[in-house]
């Protein structure tokens, strides 16, 4: 009996030692893309709040546009990237990389005040500037459209789907 149970046990080996390692590393990339900062925490009045408006399709297509260039004087793309991973053109060439708006693990945890207060004001230590020129709304919606990053598959809006559809452009300010 103990020759069966050593035989049973040895022929399942490898693969236990497989899930154990691919059930290892599946949690390792959950987690590899959180950013550890020292980012100062928005004052607490500005780090509650949450965005007053609505992830509709018309916010979250503001959003992008502002987001992919119509942020001034420029938008998010050149450091965070088209895909929101935080390896636009200039990431390469920065000291402390800019956050990849993808990783659930990470986002999850930010406030929609603190996303709010760093457009706003810039974050010290990095190469985040400030965007003081933009209208709360336009901050709002630029939260709106780099939180779709991080959603997870199947509750995404098909932007892309979306966008051949006839839908009325939002104007941005001159």
């Amino acid at each position: 009996m103990d020759t069966m149970k050593r035989s049973i046990f040895l022929s399942a080996l490898p693969m236990i030692s497989l899930l154990f390692l691919f059930g290892r590393s599946a949690l390792a990339v959950e987690n590899d893309c959180i950013q550890n900062r020292a980012t100062a925490p928005a004052p607490y009045d500005e780090y509650i709040r949450t965005n007053p408006l609505k992830p509709t399709l018309e916010n979250i297509l503001a959003g992008k546009q502002l987001y992919q260039g119509g942020a001034k004087p420029f938008g998010c793309v050149p450091c965070h990237g088209i895909l929101g991973k935080g390896k636009g053109s200039t990431a390469r060439f920065m000291k402390v990389k800019p956050r990849d708006f993808s990783c659930q693990a990470m986002m999850k945890d930010i406030p929609d005040g603190q996303l709010f207060w760093v457009i706003r004001n810039g974050s010290q230590g990095t190469e985040m500037m400030s965007f003081k020129t933009l209208k709360d709304e336009q901050i709002w919606q630029i939260i709106s459209y780099i939180k779709q990053f991080s959603v997870p598959h199947h509750q995404k809006i098909d932007l892309f789907a979306i966008s051949r559809k006839e839908v009325k452009k939002p104007k941005l300010p001159k």
